[in-house]
Order: C-alpha cells, then structure tokens, then sequence
C-alpha cells in the first residue's frame, strides 16, 4: 500500500488552459487536458451551455471564450449532472433564464448537493480559486423525466436524453441529431479516471450500450481530448466500460474471498493499475470507486454520500500507512 499519497488531487497545481474547439457549425467544446470538459451550442437567438465552470472565476474565463464566437445571449444552461465542478459557474451568466436537468440531478441536488459542494471543495483544491464568490447550489428551474430538446431555430434540435443511472442518478446526455455531436458528460471519459463515488456501477453499462446505440460522430466526454469519428468514439465508450467491469470484477473476488474494504481496494489497484494506472485523476479516484462498488456489491443501491470528513477517513484507511 502507497504511503503518504497527497489526499485526492490536492497535490495538483498545475493550470490547465480549456481550449475552444470547433465541433460542428455553431457547435463548441471547451475543452481541458483532464479537467472537466463543457461547451456551449449557438442558436438564432441565444447561446445554450453545457454544463459550466467549477466557480464563477473560471465560468468568466468561459464567457470571454463564447464571446469570441458571438455575442448572442447565454439564457439556457442545461446540466449534465451534478456535481460541483461541473455547476458552481452557473451564477457568472447574469442573462440566463433557465437551467435545465433532469429529475434525478434534481433529487440528487436536494439530497446531497451540499455535502458534494463541501467535499470537492477539499478534493479539488485548485478547480475551485475564487470558491468564496458562489453564491449558494445551483438548482435547475426546469426538470424532466427521460427527455425534452430545445429546438434553436432552422429546425435544429438539442435533445436532452437521461438514458440511465450511471456515474449519477440524474445523467443526461446532450445531443445534437442533425450532426451527430454528443456531449456525454461523466458517463463517458476518455483516457481518464472514471470516477464512480456516486454511481451506479451496475446500471452504467448498459446506460453506455444506449450512448454507443446513437452512433455518435463526435463525442466530448466528461474529462478527456474529444473523440472523432465513430470507431473513436466506441472506442471510448468501450474503454469507459471496460474500468467499470475490471472494478467490479476484482471487488467482487475481494468479498467472495471474505476480504475488508482494504483488502478490496489492494486487489483492485493490483488488477487496474497495469490497464489504467497512468490515467489522469486514476489514483484520486480509485478509493472512492472501490468503496461504492464494495457498498454496492453488499446491496447498498444508493450511494452513501460523501462528506468531507468521510473523503478524509477513506483516504486514510486505504491509501495511508
């Protein structure tokens, strides 16, 4: 066992400047080397965001991005999910009028959406400069069960689609039919830590088989460069699965062995490390993803949630001495 590891990525410092990609017409990816990815689609009356920035700080770096594309106004945002790095930008859009998720961010947001806000504020350290200027948890002010799309003028549709539980209860993908991009949120990573603290670790993959099943053409995954092309784009989907399994698979031999949460996460490092091992965030994330599979695999459906004192002690007792 790794003694001594800096807790989660508090030992990252190092700036990532996000990138504005062109997708498609009117269609952008703000796009990191492995921090969270988001981006923005441009209709005839107004910008549509794809998630935002971790704090109104960064979402203002977003903003002169936009601004150098159009001058349209931002008045929608829609969520892929919550969790506070993705979120916390939302309040810097001052001309928005409606922030858009599905029913199940929106239950996961009134649940547990403090307890995530203060625990990756301790994870994430330098993702949330300038922490002191959110205004409070971004709540949608509309919600839907399995689908809805926003139709941007000349025919163009956005269709938001919750097409199962996966890295959260309320995972939406957003995507663009008529040039097949999709922004897939954290359901799909690309050579990057899949982090699954809060998932469904069962339900993911056939929510993946339902990502891979629109065939996309371009894919911005949650963290990662974006994928072109359909054979890149399963690729990714089935590299995404492919860590969910060998995670499973090795907690489950722990528990069928009669071993401790510990004793699970030391075979699951082991059987991941030589596949996964130099992804970004894999050794962040790796004793949070062992410890949901262990709760689920023991039939805890819902996720604990996570508080920063827990993140702490977890740390402790699977990475310290």
């Amino acid at each position: 066992m790794t003694a001594n590891v800096s807790f989660a990525s508090a030992s990252d410092t190092r700036e990532q400047k996000p990138q504005l990609r062109e997708l498609a017409p009117d269609v952008y990816g703000y796009i990191s080397d492995f921090d969270p990815n988001c981006g923005f689609v441009v209709g005839d009356e107004q910008v549509v965001l794809i998630d935002t920035r971790p704090t109104p700080r960064m979402a203002r770096d977003f903003l002169a991005a936009i601004r150098t594309v159009t001058d349209k106004p931002v008045k929608t945002i829609v969520l892929t999910h919550y969790h506070a790095v993705r979120v916390m930008g939302a309040s810097a859009f001052g001309e928005v009028e409606a922030i858009i998720a599905s029913n199940g961010t929106l239950d996961w947001i009134r649940t547990r959406g403090q307890a995530d806000f203060d625990s990756e504020v301790g994870r994430f350290p330098r993702l949330f400069a300038g922490v002191e200027e959110i205004p409070g948890l971004t709540f949608p002010t509309q919600s839907f069960e399995r689908e809805m799309s926003l139709w941007l003028g000349g025919g163009r549709e956005l269709r938001l689609m919750a097409l199962g539980r996966g890295h959260s209860s309320g995972d939406t993908v957003a995507w663009l039919p008529g040039c097949g991009v999709l922004f897939s949120g954290d359901v799909v990573e690309n050579h990057c830590g899949v982090y699954a603290g809060d998932a469904y670790i069962g339900d993911w993959a056939g929510t993946l088989d339902a990502v891979k099943a629109l065939k996309p053409r371009v894919l911005v995954p949650g963290r990662g460069a974006v994928l072109q092309g359909e054979v890149e784009c399963t690729e990714a989907i089935g590299l995404t699965k492919a860590f969910l399994s060998t995670l499973l698979d090795s907690v489950r031999a722990g528990i069928a062995a009669g071993e401790t949460l510990r004793g699970c996460f030391a075979r699951a490092e082991a059987a991941m490390t030589p596949r996964f091992g130099t992804w970004p965030v894999f050794q962040h994330v790796l004793p949070f993803d062992v410890s949901r599979a262990y709760h689920e695999l023991l039939g805890i459906e819902h996720p604990v949630v996570w508080t920063a004192e827990r993140d702490r002690e977890l740390w402790q007792t699977l990475r310290g001495e």
